[in-house]
């Protein structure tokens, strides 16, 4: 179809409310989440397109590697399903990723600013749509639940372990500067951009600390209700610092008022089992297609 473009400004919450309509796995957060991919780091680029009647959207960016772009969220009306429409977004935004060089779409999350790892599998029609694309998958991701209706704050055993350890452990507040920036630093040392640029964005984030160094780090919200990034340095590790510091965001998001949070992306599945006994819940197939040549294979990456 003819028509689509880039979102306007001041249609952000018509955009939201079309995600609060498609969603509905999501509904609860689609507001944040449109916020969320509409506020990236700022050296992304990336567009909203939507259709003429704010009825279909498709978030896409570039990634930070180069020739890879990502289509991070599309959504249509209920209401005008089965017009094409998918197809018209999906198109419209190949085009604009081709248009920067782009020689991969990838139907996956475009870290540290995504919606999801990659499309839930219970969303049959997006599942749909990307196949009938040529569009293959490539890997498959998945969440794990926290049940905060129980959460605990640290056991004194575990707090005592620590303290016996010379290890303290502090709340970063948001803010650009002090002890947020200080933990972002030390996450971006220990591992990337994406994960200090989350720990920046975050809602809550606490920290362990020894003889003024910082071992560890967990933060909530950069994604919203979810929990993480979070990581401890190989020097600390086998003294239970990420498990107290999971347990304190875990009982900070229970105050916030939220019943429930999303580990997102987990590689350690056994830890989070045993250190609460969170279940795998939802699970993501990430696609891929070539914009400029052969198709690529399934199931390439582990």
């Amino acid at each position: 179809m003819t028509g689509i473009r880039p979102m306007a400004a001041g249609e952000l919450d018509a955009i939201a409310g079309l995600a609060w309509s498609a969603l509905t796995l999501d509904s609860a957060e689609a507001s944040a989440l449109v916020a969320r991919l509409a506020a990236p780091p700022p050296e992304r680029d990336w567009a909203a397109l939507v259709t003429p009647d704010l009825d279909g959207v498709v978030f896409v960016s570039t990634s930070a590697t180069e020739g890879i772009g990502h289509l991070d969220l599309f959504a249509v009306h209920p209401a005008v399903r089965g017009r094409g429409l998918g197809k018209a977004l999906v198109w419209a935004a190949e085009e604009w990723l081709r248009d920067r060089g782009v020689r991969e779409a990838r139907m996956a999350g475009n870290p540290p600013c995504y919606a999801w790892p990659g499309i839930d599998v219970r969303y049959t029609p997006a599942v749909c749509l990307a196949e009938s694309l040529g569009y293959r998958r490539y890997r498959t991701a998945w969440n794990m639940t926290a049940d905060l209706t129980s959460a605990a704050p640290p056991r004194e055993p575990e707090l005592a372990r620590l303290a016996e350890a010379g290890v303290e452990l502090h709340a970063a507040p948001p803010g650009a500067f002090g002890e947020r920036a200080e933990v972002a630093a030390f996450v971006r040392e220990q591992w990337n951009d994406a994960w200090a640029w989350e720990v920046e964005q975050a809602t809550g984030c606490h920290y362990a600390v020894r003889d003024g160094e910082i071992l560890g780090f967990a933060a909530w919200g950069s994604r919203p209700r979810w929990f993480g990034p979070m990581g401890t340095a190989e020097s600390a590790r086998g003294l239970g610092v990420g498990r107290v510091l999971l347990r304190r965001c875990l009982a900070e998001q229970a105050a916030y008022g939220l019943k429930q949070a999303q580990i997102g992306w987990v590689g350690p599945i056994r830890f989070y089992a045993k250190a609460i006994g969170a279940p795998v819940e939802r699970v993501f197939w990430l696609f891929r297609r070539s914009l400029d040549g052969p198709d690529l294979p399934e199931n390439e990456e582990p």
